[in-house]
């Protein structure tokens, strides 16, 4: 009965082919076709210094299809096992051969979850497209690949501390100083109040700089006072002087909670990849990346395919939870469907009478997710995401370990509240609540 349907499907998908012959031509369809798969290599080992360069290259034969149809192609990935219900896919159009840079075959070891520098065993296998009633997959080939973490270390031992700064004099950790590119160059990326500040080491007074004039700075100097506003502070640590200016990127447009108006969806800087990251609902419509809410300095893609450009085109979205990727240095940006946490209940908003307090994924420690500042009232609480109820966690002992059976809700007792969710171990799951 299958071979049966399957010609059905054949004859109606390319039947305008056999219509425009004529009278004695006959199409003579092949229900046998396939390809042949050929990898470039069957052991890589990646490497960060190798970026930019080909690491794997998949050429595959022209299917016998029985006559000249005009078939499409799909690259899949799958760890060893898979049985490829997950894959990572990637689109090869027409074409009989793609190539992967190194970074490209990176991404899809760790998208797969392969362990850095472990040797893992990888599929691939061609998906033949011959319409969206039929298609059909190659025989797997197999590689031996290695990833490496891809994870910037820019971390210093330098902090900006003060009333100004979100953990005060020495409340808490310092706002974090990192590397750039020049050597004794650092930067933070704040958030201050009306108040004061100064740069110190390793979270400590021992070694501290304070500035009188605004450039140079000067050991156990004077505090620096400053308005609110959100700021990038750039130190010379060989030169003892900084420079203070007001810096932010955001995500305008239709699409997003605040339309073209803003105020714009803040993009967090991530020290371990080097990019700016949002976690956001957008709504059907289009976004453009902007500096300090303002349209002096605007991003937009005219093509709408990845790449950036300055007072380039809309970038349309249909509505969705979303994490953005933007990489000023490459002018890339990447937008992919994901879940955003949120904290909800009769502590927070009136078990959902308003959006909940929404997580930010930790971009350095995957599976860990902060919400600062949140505003807890008396009542109870617990964490969800996408606003919606079909995946929520609360805790049935109250033993800080989350859980998903009933009657779990958290009692909760007002205050303003640091809270962590840890999806590190994910049969255990737990979370704290710290009360600033």
């Amino acid at each position: 009965m299958k071979k049966y349907i399957n010609k059905i499907l054949f004859l109606l998908t390319f039947s305008a082919l056999i219509v425009g012959c004529e009278k004695d031509d006959i199409v003579v369809i092949n229900e046998d076709f396939t390809t042949a798969v050929s990898l470039s290599s069957d052991n890589i080992v990646l490497e960060e210094a190798n970026e930019g360069a080909e690491a794997l290259k998949v050429t595959w034969t022209q299917p016998d299809f029985g006559y000249n149809a005009a078939a499409e192609y799909n690259v899949l990935f799958d760890i060893s096992g898979g049985d490829f219900t997950s894959p990572e896919t990637v689109s090869a159009g027409s074409a009989l051969e793609k190539s992967f840079n190194t970074e490209d075959l990176n991404k899809i070891l760790l998208n797969l979850g392969a362990e850095p520098d472990d040797a893992t065993q990888l599929e691939v296998k061609i998906d033949i497209i011959m319409s969206k009633q039929y298609r059909r997959a190659s025989d797997v080939s197999s590689l031996t690949a290695t990833a490496y973490s891809g994870v910037l270390d820019l971390t210093t031992t330098w902090g900006v501390v003060g009333s100004a700064t979100p953990n005060g004099w020495g409340d808490g950790p310092d706002t974090p100083f990192f590397k750039t590119s020049e050597p004794g160059i650092n930067v933070a990326y704040i958030n201050m109040v009306d108040g004061e500040w100064k740069i110190r080491q390793d979270n400590d007074w021992t070694l501290n700089y304070g500035s009188s004039d605004g450039v140079n700075l000067v050991e156990g100097g004077d505090n620096i006072a400053v308005t609110a506003g959100t700021y990038k502070i750039t130190f010379d640590e060989d030169k003892l002087t900084y420079a203070i200016e007001a810096y932010s990127w955001g995500l305008v447009g239709s699409a997003t909670p605040n339309g073209w108006d803003g105020p714009d969806v803040p993009l967090m800087y991530d020290s371990c990849s080097d990019t700016w990251k949002a976690v956001v609902k957008l709504n059907e419509g289009v976004w453009k990346i902007r500096q300090n809410n303002d349209w002096a300095v605007n991003l937009g893609s005219d093509g709408a395919d990845g790449n950036l450009q300055a007072n380039g085109g809309d970038i349309p979205v249909t509505l969705g939870y979303y994490q953005i990727v933007v990489d000023f240095n490459a002018s890339t940006y990447t937008i992919e469907k994901t879940d955003i946490w949120g904290v909800v209940g009769s502590g927070y908003n009136d078990w959902g009478a308003t959006p909940d307090f929404p997580f930010t994924p930790d971009y350095c420690n995957e599976g860990i997710y902060h919400a600062y500042g949140v505003p807890i009232l008396d009542g109870e609480i617990k964490f969800r995401t996408n606003n919606d109820w079909g995946n929520n966690y609360g805790d049935f002992e109250l033993d800080n370990i989350l859980d998903q059976v009933d009657d779990n809700n958290i009692p909760s007792v007002a205050g303003t509240y640091d809270i962590m969710l840890d999806f590190t171990n994910p049969s255990v799951p737990t979370y704290t609540m710290t009360k600033k």
